[in-house]
């Protein structure tokens, strides 16, 4: 089994540099890391044609969205993912990820667990992912794009490429598709994943928010009514499924101050809330 990563890139060279890294040592596995930069001006382009590690492709593109999907046309992997530049795999994640899809060969695609950590790779806020309904779709998906993860097939069989027209919320409306066409999707409750918080991630800009606030306005008349129960619907289905639990543990990743090596840090007192986020976050 033979895994494809994309990464979209563009005027993130330090944070790329880290991903790629963590990419590099997963071990036990066969995969491709296509890098897709959109020619960046902040010194990317002087190192990343010469890293053996990735298969890089620089050339301009229409947002990320495109950028996912010109990487995944290139990909040559049966399972395949991608991996923004700011996130980073944990140790043996592929693999981990691998013996599930070997599992459950009747599976489509795979969600996994991820970690919120700030510039320094301390410690934010656990995400952990749900098997997400058609009928919570149009108030909460479930899942971070960092650990996704989906076979081949349902490229080739369905098309399920991600919508150009959207700049950040393409992979929500890609689950939502995903959804209707009753793709098989699986949770895999391990940690696989870490997403960094640098302050200039696409989900804090004009953009992502004006497109958050064009999708409750798409919602249908039953989405808007029972907005609350709903919502209470997610909290009870998170709440059996320990979303808002965990232990003390410690995680490995790349940091700016050691891009060479991992570093390992523990939580003491882990918390599934992203605090910053969610005094940020205005009713919808």
């Amino acid at each position: 089994m033979k895994f494809s990563v994309v990464t979209p890139s563009f005027r993130s060279s330090s944070w790329l540099k880290l991903c790629i890294a963590s990419v590099a040592d997963q071990e036990g596995v066969s995969f491709e890391h296509l890098v897709q930069d959109a020619c960046s001006d902040d010194g990317t382009q002087d190192w990343l044609p010469h890293d053996g590690r990735v298969k890089a492709c620089i050339e301009k593109d229409q947002g990320m969205y495109d950028a996912i999907n010109r990487g995944l046309r290139r990909a040559s992997g049966e399972i395949l993912s991608y991996l923004n530049a700011d996130e980073q795999y944990l140790p043996g994640a592929l693999a981990a990820v691998g013996r599930a899809f070997d599992r459950q060969p009747e599976l489509d695609i795979l969600l996994a667990d991820s970690l919120v950590v700030d510039e320094r790779g301390q410690f934010i806020c656990c995400r952990k992912s749900l098997v997400p309904w058609a009928l919570l779709a149009w108030t909460f998906v479930p899942m971070t794009t960092a650990s996704l993860f989906f076979r081949r097939r349902i490229l080739d069989e369905y098309n399920l490429f991600f919508d150009t027209r959207w700049r950040g919320i393409g992979d929500v409306m890609w689950m939502r598709d995903a959804l209707r066409l009753k793709l098989r999707i699986g949770v895999l409750r391990r940690y696989t994943s870490a997403f960094t918080e640098t302050g200039d991630n696409l989900s804090l800009k004009p953009s992502f928010l004006r497109e958050r606030q064009l999708t409750v306005r798409m919602r249908p008349w039953w989405a808007h009514w029972f907005r609350w129960p709903l919502h209470q619907v997610h909290r009870f289905r998170a709440l059996v499924n320990g979303i808002y639990w965990e232990r003390p543990f410690t995680y490995s990743i790349y940091t700016r101050e050691h891009p060479e090596r991992r570093t390992d840090f523990f939580v003491a007192k882990p918390t599934a809330i992203w605090w910053q986020r969610h005094a940020q976050a205005k009713p919808d």
